[in-house]
């Protein structure tokens, strides 16, 4: 920002006077959009269901109207992070096309068709001394959601707060910045389209690091962070943070193969959760596999996966590799996983829990006594019995969409979705009635 100029929220204005440091711009850049987007979620706290149904839809007809424009976009942000020396990986989420966009485009939609979570009677009773309570859903207020890489997020997370009452700050990664920008300029038009405040879905406009910073300590303007990314930005956030945090930590999913596992069942599952798409948090990365069925069905899920382009690291098999101890609780996110033999149920559950993230784990298996185990002793936020992996997605639990995958155990778990974004209060209505 040039000396002397002003940079504006909507009606919230800055001015530079003088020559500030960047870190001084940050800190008045990030105080402005915290200021903006507390106005804004009080308008939007009101807002009918039908208005936040058109901006959603409005949305969604710019996202696509304005396509090309986001994939101009998205390919500088390739030439940048290819020049980053990204992984495959870290490329494929980074990367969009018609398609992606289309995805953008129906997830959007979807969001927008879902029933509106906010003012939702939770319970009501009745109490012997003449009151009735309810218990109502209600936003949270403000969202800043941190995240990495994958530019379709804006739109999620912009949408899923939209829904459920909440203005957004939306910090994107320094890979998907051009990309993020354009399509956060299209969920503008959307909301202008309805007549809400363009604050409602803010984006911080600068890769400088210093404005997660800011938004970690913004207790006044923000009321939850939602950071979605590797293990160095959600412990970077779990550390610094002084607003509440849903985590939404790695990734590591295992997948066990019991004895009693269908063979062609557990091939289908396998190569999809390994091999869909592997830079996603869904993506297995650790696969047990009974030592009964080790030399048989276990070995072809192996050679299954090594055809596939799988590097397998293994212990008890015959992997491309041998596995190191390092290897176990690693979310690879690339085309590697590892493999090892496992006693029973009960010895797959003990590694789960010694090695994983409490993200997603599944086990293949015919053996009922064997599934309840499975499910009854693990607390993973999602456990799966005979499905890939890849559904770990709140698109795919019929959310719409989803901000993230929260792994710990207060307030939301699982894919947060827009009920996952609300909180409650209680409605207590009486007569003239007193205590006695």
């Amino acid at each position: 920002m040039p000396p002397g100029q002003s940079w504006c929220i909507g009606t919230i204005c800055i001015w530079d006077k003088g020559a500030p440091t960047l870190e001084q711009n940050v800190h008045q850049i990030m105080a402005a959009m915290g200021r903006a987007a507390k106005d804004a979620a009080a308008i939007l706290a009101t807002a009918t269901a039908e208005r936040k149904h058109a901006a959603l839809i409005a949305a969604s007809e710019h996202v696509w109207k304005d396509r090309a424009t986001i994939l101009t976009a998205n390919a500088k942000d390739l030439a940048f992070g290819r020049d980053k020396g990204l992984s495959d990986a870290m490329m494929d989420r980074l990367m969009l096309d018609e398609d992606r966009i289309r995805g953008i485009v129906d997830g959007l939609r979807a969001v927008a068709e879902q029933a509106d979570p906010v003012g939702q009677v939770l319970a009501e009773w009745d109490r012997p001394n003449g009151l009735n309570i309810q218990r109502v859903r209600t936003p949270l207020g403000v969202v800043g959601v941190i995240y990495e890489s994958r530019p379709n997020v804006t739109a999620d997370a912009g949408a899923l707060c939209l829904k459920s009452g909440n203005a957004v700050i939306l910090r994107g990664g320094s890979e998907s910045f051009h990309s993020s920008g354009a399509i956060h300029a299209a969920m503008v038009k959307g909301l202008l389209d309805a007549n809400l405040p363009e604050a409602c879905v803010q984006l911080v406009p600068t890769r400088d690091r210093a404005a997660v910073s800011e938004m970690l300590t913004m207790v006044d303007t923000i009321d939850v962070i939602v950071p979605r990314g590797g293990k160095g930005l959600v412990g970077l956030v779990q550390r610094e943070a002084r607003v509440p945090v849903f985590a939404h930590l790695e990734g590591i999913v295992h997948i066990y193969v019991d004895k009693s596992a269908d063979p062609a069942k557990a091939m289908d599952v396998v190569l999809n959760a390994k091999t869909r798409r592997t830079g996603i948090c869904g993506a297995a990365e650790c696969l047990l596999i009974h030592e009964d069925i080790a030399a048989g069905l276990g070995q072809d899920l192996v050679n299954m996966l090594k055809d596939a382009g799988v590097e397998v690291r293994g212990h008890g098999l015959d992997g491309s590799t041998l596995a190191t101890q390092d290897d176990w609780g690693h979310e690879f996110l690339d085309m590697v996983i590892a493999a090892k033999t496992v006693s029973g149920v009960e010895d797959a559950v003990a590694h789960i829990r010694q090695f994983g993230s409490d993200h997603t784990d599944c086990i293949l298996a015919e053996d009922t006594r064997a599934v309840d185990h499975f499910f009854t002793h693990l607390d993973s936020a999602i456990l799966m019995h005979n499905a890939s992996t890849q559904f770990a997605d709140g698109g795919e639990f019929g959310m719409g969409a989803e901000i993230g995958i929260a792994t710990g155990k207060m307030h939301a778990r699982g894919p947060v979705g827009a009920a996952q974004l609300t909180s409650f209060k209680y409605l207590v209505r009486g007569n003239g009635t007193v205590r006695a």
